[in-house]
């Protein structure tokens, strides 16, 4: 459990330090509009990194004996990240793993499972919809004309990272995993394959999320331990390679 929090404050904590640098204190002039699409960059990578401690949070992973503080943080993550009801989010996210890659699950584009741009589209607009609208518009409003927030620093500062990065997570997250391919069929009722980045690539692009299959088979597996596993099974499929 230690490690869980520790590990999740790793990521929110910076997370929130250039939130508030950036959108708060940052100047859109000089040599700071040079260094903007830096802070971006971090702070997408960072965005990704907040989502998937929640997505921790739905499998009860950030800290396992603790529900109540578990839940706590994942909430806490979604709020920040943009305005989600973990509720709502872990609800279906359940969804997805009892039924991948079929008509029932949410995650999932069956009318267009080869469309990026169309799948993208419909996952959004599913996610998002009126409720978190109005929950993101009235922290945008608390922000603005409560706290002060400059609108040019929010929008380039939370909503762009925010934006990019549901892209980053759709794409090598729930795309690229659970895409068909013709010819290259599903090992197993998951219908979901790995991305096979090495481990610095993967953690860059989606926090391990990348290696889904893996996942999949094991859900309450912390993001940051899915490598080891990712090992354990390429030798337990090696050795039964070698065996047969």
């Amino acid at each position: 459990m230690v490690t869980g929090l520790a590990v999740s404050a790793a990521l929110i904590v910076p997370w929130l330090v250039v939130h508030i640098a950036a959108v708060f204190f940052m100047p859109l002039s000089g040599v700071w509009l040079w260094l903007a699409p830096m802070i971006v960059a971090a702070q997408t990578v960072l965005s990704v990194g907040l989502f998937i401690v929640a997505h921790d949070g739905m499998h009860g992973s950030i800290a396992p004996f603790r529900p109540a503080l578990n839940r706590g943080i994942a909430r806490f993550c979604l709020l920040i990240y943009a305005g989600f009801s973990f509720e709502a989010l872990a609800r279906e996210h359940m969804r997805h793993h009892a039924k991948p890659g079929t008509a029932d699950d949410p995650d999932y584009n069956f009318e267009n499972p080869h469309s990026f741009v169309a799948w993208y589209y419909g996952f959004f607009r599913y996610y998002f919809g009126l409720k978190e609208f109005g929950i993101l518009t009235a922290i945008l409003a608390v922000y603005v004309f409560v706290i002060g927030a400059p609108v040019a620093n929010l929008l380039l500062f939370w909503a762009l990272p925010a934006l990019l990065s549901s892209l980053q997570l759709f794409y090598f997250g729930t795309y690229q995993p659970h895409r068909p391919i013709d010819g290259v069929p599903f090992e197993d009722h998951h219908r979901a394959r790995s991305v096979d980045l090495p481990p610095v690539l993967s953690l860059l692009t989606c926090f391990h999320f990348g290696y889904h299959l893996e996942h999949h088979h094991h859900p309450t597996e912390p993001w940051w331990r899915l490598p080891a596993v990712r090992r354990a099974s390429l030798m337990a499929h090696n050795r039964k390679g070698h065996a047969t």
